[in-house]
């Protein structure tokens, strides 16, 4: 067989090609990986304008990073109701059990707002059919668009039917005290009123 006919060995350094990397390139892609890290935790928390606090790997956690469509086409940020206790409902205007109690949750934030109670109802539903609804049955607390992806982000709140209505209190550090799946009760709002839950 002539030289031409055999097959060349590529000029690969030795260390190479035993699959180890030489000193210095451990270093240089020990400290790039590093600073990659730091660079994206930095703008992660860079991000939010607040943070519920000790609730690092909370599920609630993922909560306050959304930001969702009101029915009147403005944004509501869920980082702009930290600070407060705050009320969190998943419903449909098709959920008989999510109409009736919407009336309950709008007279509990009327009557407890001013001691920094918070509700917000986030519509698994059409914006169309929440303006509607809204038009008939006015509430006094922000309702915003989940859309169909509430269910999952309710999902992953630990509503493992992954049905509604579905209910989370959380506490003024953003922790979630108390999870409700299926329709309140005036027993509900009043243990809520006095600084009680389930949970």
């Amino acid at each position: 067989m002539s030289d031409h006919s055999k097959p060349k060995k590529a000029n690969v350094p030795r260390a190479a090609s035993e699959g180890r990397v030489p000193a210095a390139n451990r270093r240089r892609w020990l400290f790039a990986a590093v600073a990659g890290a730091a660079a994206a935790g930095g703008a992660m928390l860079a991000s939010r304008r607040w943070s519920p606090a000790g609730a690092v790997g909370d599920p609630a956690d993922m909560l306050w990073q959304h930001q969702f469509a009101t029915p009147t086409g403005a944004t509501l940020a869920m980082t702009s109701l930290g600070g407060k206790p705050l009320i969190v409902n998943f419903w449909a205007t098709w959920c008989p059990p999510c109409v009736e109690e919407l009336p309950m949750l709008d007279s509990f934030y009327r009557q407890h707002s001013a001691s920094g109670w918070q509700v917000v109802g986030l519509a698994v539903d059409q914006p169309a059919a929440v303006s509607k609804f809204l038009e008939r049955t006015p509430v006094s607390f922000p309702i915003a668009m989940a859309g169909l992806a509430g269910i999952s982000l309710s999902r992953d709140l630990g509503n493992q039917a992954g049905g509604l209505p579905y209910t989370l209190v959380l506490d003024a550090a953003g922790r979630i005290l108390e999870r409700k799946m299926g329709q309140l009760s005036l027993e509900d709002f009043d243990r809520w009123a006095r600084g009680r839950t389930a949970g």
